[in-house]
């Protein structure tokens, strides 16, 4: 019985679980992505488009006032992860010659994100 009752001090409190609810709704976005590229081999002119609709959902999230302050503070740090690595690949030639190289994307990558 006393195993029983420790178990409960490990019980969410209400509160936890909207937490909880909220973070699994933020991070589908970058579970989708995930299982993405797991069916195939990413390349660069695909990932960067990918990271692109990550940052614009990210920035979603962090303007909806439905989250709580907890999630705003994990979006936050999730958007300023995410731009390190876009500052990487602003001085990358390899990337900017891929993105311009890719079929679909060519210098229209570039223009749009201007």
């Amino acid at each position: 019985m006393t195993q029983r009752r420790d178990l409960r001090d490990f019980e969410l409190m209400d509160y936890e679980w909207q937490i909880v609810g909220q973070l699994r709704d933020v991070l589908k976005i970058l579970k989708d992505a995930t299982m993405f590229f797991s069916r195939s081999t990413p390349s660069l002119a695909t990932v960067i488009p990918a990271m692109d609709l990550i940052d614009e959902k990210l920035m979603t999230y962090s303007l909806d006032n439905k989250y709580l302050p907890a999630i705003h503070a994990a979006v936050g740090l999730a958007k300023k992860t995410l731009n390190r690595y876009y500052q990487l690949t602003d001085h990358s030639d390899v990337y900017h010659i891929a993105m311009i190289l890719h079929l679909h994307h060519k210098l229209t990558y570039f223009k749009l994100a201007k």
